[in-house]
């Protein structure tokens, strides 16, 4: 039984915790505030982990260090991410543990044709540019020999328990009461959804697997949908009939961005919603035999 250390309580991290403890490891979740996951058998720890010495001393030797934290304000990832990443691959490399990262899309920026784990981190936004020098650090200590790393990337959540961290889930409440749902960019090009539970099932394989270290892997996801196809799905569900679907782009977003931080800081990804958004998960799937969760069971586990 090794020793699992698993920063973040979001969905990501709540679903890992419940992996990790599923197969019979001792697991610790650490949060700011210490909060309870709700997960039977893991331990609940609070800490700040952009201090890797007040993070280890909390949580003790460990074996694998995963890295789910989800800041949701991006009006403040540049203040927030680079000390939490720094104390993160300091807190690994003190204790030896493999540090396994959840990573995103965003590293590549706009792309033509479906992401591979090859291409380039060649985003021109600041939240893109700046997860890739994330990654870039962590691959640059794992290079040199300070640390075991390993990052995986997963395209917008669905899935149990992602509400507002989902741009799916973050509607279906209001189109659960058969109200009109506003979404991102075009609503009818097909995009990549990534259950969350399958980025905890990919983190876990790659953090085991000591020949998948030093790179990227992408999470086994399932075909793309349309956004109004895949909230469509998850409405049906739940026996619940589709809601018009109304799209944020060009000069209503414009008029958003002008009053909203936020809608400024979406702004910046909204080629990720106007074309086609597509996820390469082959080699994925075939290093760790790991196939997504059946799409009908990810729609009812969105829908709630």
């Amino acid at each position: 039984m090794n020793r699992h250390l698993v920063v973040g309580a979001g969905p990501v991290g709540r679903s890992l915790a419940a992996h990790l403890v599923q197969a019979g490891h001792d697991v610790t979740v650490a949060t700011r505030s210490g909060r309870d996951t709700g997960v039977p058998g893991v331990r609940h720890v609070a800490a700040d982990a952009s201090d890797a010495g007040s993070l280890l001393a909390v949580c003790g030797d460990v074996d694998v260090l995963y890295n789910c934290a989800n800041p949701l304000d991006y009006t403040r990832w540049d203040a927030v991410w680079p000390p939490l990443a720094a104390g993160l691959l300091t807190a690994a490399e003190r204790s030896g543990a493999v540090y396994a990262i959840t990573g995103n899309l965003y590293p590549y920026g706009p792309v033509d044709g479906p992401m591979t784990e090859d291409l380039p981190d060649a985003a021109t936004d600041h939240k893109g540019r700046l997860r890739a020098r994330l990654w870039a650090d962590a691959r640059a200590a794992h290079d040199a020999g300070r640390v075991r790393a390993v990052e995986v990337r997963g395209s917008d959540y669905v899935g149990p328990g992602v509400g507002a961290n989902g741009h799916v889930s973050r509607v279906v409440p209001a189109a659960r009461r058969g109200r009109a749902v506003w979404m991102m960019g075009r609503a009818d090009q097909p995009h990549t959804f990534t259950d969350v539970r399958d980025v905890a099932r990919t983190l876990a394989a790659a953090a085991a697997d000591p020949g998948a270290h030093g790179r990227t892997w992408h999470v086994p996801s399932n075909p793309p949908r349309t956004q109004a196809e895949a909230l469509g799905d998850v409405l049906a569900a739940v026996d619940l009939p589709p809601v018009p679907v109304r799209t944020l782009r060009g000069g209503v977003l414009a008029a958003a961005a002008a009053v909203s931080p936020l809608m400024r800081e979406l702004r910046e990804l909204i080629y990720q919603w106007e074309r086609p958004y597509v996820l390469d998960d082959t080699a994925a799937r075939e290093r760790f035999g790991i196939m997504p969760t059946p799409w009908a069971e990810v729609c009812r586990a969105t829908a709630g």
